[in-house]
């Protein structure tokens, strides 16, 4: 092998065009690991109950929240490390894809709660008017 091979300069050019990948990869992962925006919008129950636990369902985040979580490790990395030339995208889209699913873990804990409710809600309702009808 030739001495050039070993280079820090290029050795460390090299790393940080991987970790950039790594970085783009694992944020392609989150986005792909996010729930379909049809399962969000459509649901097929016969009750409300049924509507939000299906909704509930589509709304877990799955995988998505580890992607990401890898994502910003590799960018944390890379960019303490002084490796990306411009990584002022990268920064971007971790930000975008962050709040994403900060909004969607909100509505799911929303939706749970609605879940969670409305049983209540029906009972209390029937005793209500058990009540009336005495």
């Amino acid at each position: 092998m030739s001495q050039s091979t070993f280079d820090d300069d290029e050795l460390f050019g090299e790393a940080a065009t991987e970790m950039r990948a790594e970085v783009e990869e694992a944020l392609a992962d989150a986005r792909a690991a996010l729930p379909d925006a049809d399962d969000v919008w459509t649901a097929e129950a016969d009750n409300t109950l049924g509507v939000m636990n299906a909704l509930k369902g589509a709304l877990d985040i799955g995988d998505a929240a580890e992607r990401l979580r890898e994502a910003k490790k590799q960018f944390v990395i890379g960019e303490r490390a002084d490796a990306f030339d411009d990584a002022e995208d990268l920064k971007t889209e971790l930000a975008e894809l962050e709040a994403l699913l900060g909004d969607i873990e909100t509505a799911h804990e929303q939706v749970a709660g609605l879940a969670t409710t409305l049983p209540e809600l029906r009972s209390a309702l029937e005793d209500a008017h058990e009540d009336a009808d005495k």
